[in-house]
């Protein structure tokens, strides 16, 4: 025989159950949902630099733009990672990198100290370095004797492997400053500055927003040509080789070329 009791304590235990599972299909469920897309999200924290490198890095009133950044915003989402920009003093990069504080910054390998330390990807651009001279300067360049006893403009932190053993040597001086438009001004106001060395683009990009595209002519021979990339901790090299396969897409569709198009 069926036990009275039981059959009344059925329907309390009938809408307990319902009550429990209400509760998890409604704001508790939500919450819970938040929580697990906050766990899975990634983030790809990039260092932007506090003065930006134009074309490559423009930082302007808060917002992000150039080649550099483009391309990473891009490929970074199709791989899953949201980016957050990070803007790190030249001099503390490598370091805060390495502990982790950012994941990835632009970098040529030869610009760095010890290159084995870290991972990198393919070269998303050529940094092609030039000397910027005045135009009323006889100055001509060929090879690096042709600078001995000139000071040259520089930027703070660059190395300039050709030219290395000429800085050390003092045959050749170099006079750095942080940022890369002060070095055009250095040179046409400063004294015994006898030209700049900088990226043919960055330097075009400069001189054009600046109003000074008349004051210099570039040397005809290369001092020196780089693959720009980036930089990342040895931990992330798995991204680094997705970063890889995405650029090589974005270079044969053609994507890579209207990014590089809209900074010319």
């Amino acid at each position: 025989m069926r036990n009275p009791a039981s059959s009344r304590r059925l329907p309390t235990v009938t809408v307990s159950l319902a009550l429990a599972f209400s509760l998890l299909s409604g704001p508790f469920a939500l919450a819970a949902g938040q929580s697990i897309q906050q766990e899975d999200e990634r983030v790809f924290r990039f260092n932007v630099s506090p003065n930006g490198y134009p074309p490559y890095l423009i930082n302007e009133n808060g917002k992000h733009s150039g080649i550099m950044w483009d391309v990473v915003k891009v490929i970074s989402g199709r791989l899953g990672y949201r980016v957050i920009p990070e803007a790190i003093p030249r001099k503390r990069v490598d370091q805060l990198l390495s502990e982790g504080y950012i994941d990835g910054t632009t970098r040529a390998k030869e610009w760095t100290d010890n290159p084995e330390q870290f991972a990198f990807t393919k070269p998303v651009v050529s940094i092609e370095e030039v000397l910027f001279i005045p135009k009323d300067s006889d100055l001509e360049f060929e090879a690096p004797k042709d600078l001995f006893s000139l000071t040259l403009v520089t930027h703070l932190g660059y190395r300039h492997p050709v030219l290395e053993p000429h800085f050390q040597s003092g045959r050749i001086k170099r006079f750095d400053v942080s940022r890369d438009k002060d070095m055009f001004t250095y040179v046409l106001h400063g004294e015994d500055m006898d030209a700049a060395i900088a990226d043919r683009l960055v330097g075009r990009w400069i001189l054009r927003n600046e109003g000074m595209q008349n004051e210099f002519r570039t040397s005809s021979r290369t001092l020196s040509e780089y693959g720009f990339r980036l930089m990342l901790r040895k931990d992330w090299a798995d991204f680094a080789e997705a970063f890889n396969r995405e650029l090589a897409a974005m270079r044969e569709n053609g994507e890579l070329d209207d990014i590089l198009a809209g900074y010319r």
